[in-house]
């Protein structure tokens, strides 16, 4: 085979580094309950703290698309990356049909999302709660979870006991404690990682 030609092994193995690396590095925690959000008063320059904030988020995302582009490039894989702002955070979509930059269970989205937030750490001094998605997995696994949610509220009416569901990352919990809440019911969190599980109560 030519020299400089990229094989699916290679891509392979450049994955299992993706996922070495990430359980090597300190876990940057996935803050759920906490916005960030600065307060919207003027700074020094009399420019909008919002905008500040805003600006610093673009950045971020920045940042995680010019990592995310040279593991890319390192794998020989394709993918158009897209950033932008939401709920606080900054956000960097990849759309590509490599499923394998996802993983069984999203495991490798995860620890590609976790070494984009180091990058980001390493160029600003900050922690990030940058969230990455690859080829709409993490919005196919809500419309999932809001589903598995929806379920789990009709069994407690029902039967005005309390469901557990399976272990879920904390992106995957958010989403079904406010699928709960927004149903009048109650939740909490029980377990410690990667074990931890969503609890579903019937209202006190």
């Amino acid at each position: 085979m030519p020299e400089g030609v990229s094989t699916e092994s290679d891509a392979d193995e450049v994955v299992a580094d993706i996922l070495t690396d990430a359980e090597a590095e300190p876990e940057a925690s996935d803050v759920v309950d906490d916005d960030g959000d600065e307060d919207d008063e003027a700074d020094e320059d009399g420019k909008p703290a919002r905008s500040k904030r805003d600006e610093a988020l673009t950045n971020e995302g920045e940042i995680a698309a010019d990592y995310i582009e040279g593991l890319l490039d390192i794998a020989d894989l394709d993918g158009d990356i897209d950033t932008y702002n939401e709920g606080g955070r900054a956000h960097v979509s990849i759309i590509t049909d490599a499923a394998m930059l996802v993983g069984r269970n999203g495991e490798v989205l995860e620890a590609l999302q976790e070494l984009a937030r180091l990058a980001v750490m390493t160029e600003t001094g900050h922690r990030s709660r940058l969230m990455l998605d690859i080829a709409g997995h993490r919005e196919k696994r809500r419309t999932q979870l809001q589903a598995l949610a929806a379920e789990a509220i009709a069994d407690v009416q029902g039967s005005g006991e309390s469901v557990r569901l399976s272990p879920m990352n904390p992106f995957e919990r958010k989403i079904v404690h406010d699928a709960i809440a927004a149903a009048g019911l109650v939740s909490e969190s029980e377990g410690e990682e990667p074990n931890r599980r969503v609890v579903v109560m019937p209202k006190a």
